[in-house]
């Protein structure tokens, strides 16, 4: 059982939200959804809240009404092992939402996403302090993250 899971706020949307996100991550699933009997707050049959997994990872989803919605202060970073899982993912997650720079994006429910290559994590943290300073500066020119052209940058 994982000890600490993310616990997502959403107005009435929480249903299409755990869809869409288990349609793009491969390892993915809803595990429980409950919905609103007679006599709920909530309309019989709406979904109140479920739970559901993205590469293993485990979330909890409610719909709380409009009080509340999501801020790029906390994010979901994203390792990506390939350019292509990183086009595929920035595609999928950006789409009726906005990228930002640095790999950032906020989907079409406004939660933030960071989609990011391991390469990236390496480079910024070589001995050389000039590679990862020029891998640095690339970076923060880009929205979707580009591989190779932090290579060029990391050789120079």
């Amino acid at each position: 059982m994982q000890k600490i899971t993310p616990f997502l706020w959403f107005n009435d949307n929480a249903e299409e939200a755990m869809n869409h996100y288990t349609s793009i991550f491969k390892n993915s699933k809803i595990k429980s959804v409950t919905r609103y009997g007679e006599g709920g707050p909530g309309p019989k049959g709406a979904v109140m809240s479920g739970t559901f997994q993205l590469e293993g990872q485990e979330f909890m989803a409610l719909n709380g009404g409009p009080q509340f919605t999501f801020t790029p202060a906390i994010s979901l970073f994203v390792s990506c092992e390939t350019q292509q899982e990183v086009d595929e993912l920035w595609e999928k997650l950006s789409e009726g939402g906005a990228g930002s720079r640095c790999g950032w994006l906020v989907d079409k429910y406004g939660l933030s996403w960071q989609i990011i290559p391991t390469l990236l994590g390496e480079m910024l943290q070589d001995k050389d302090a000039q590679k990862s300073q020029r891998v640095m500066k690339a970076m923060l020119q880009m929205d979707k993250i580009d591989m190779d052209a932090l290579k060029q940058a990391y050789d120079g």
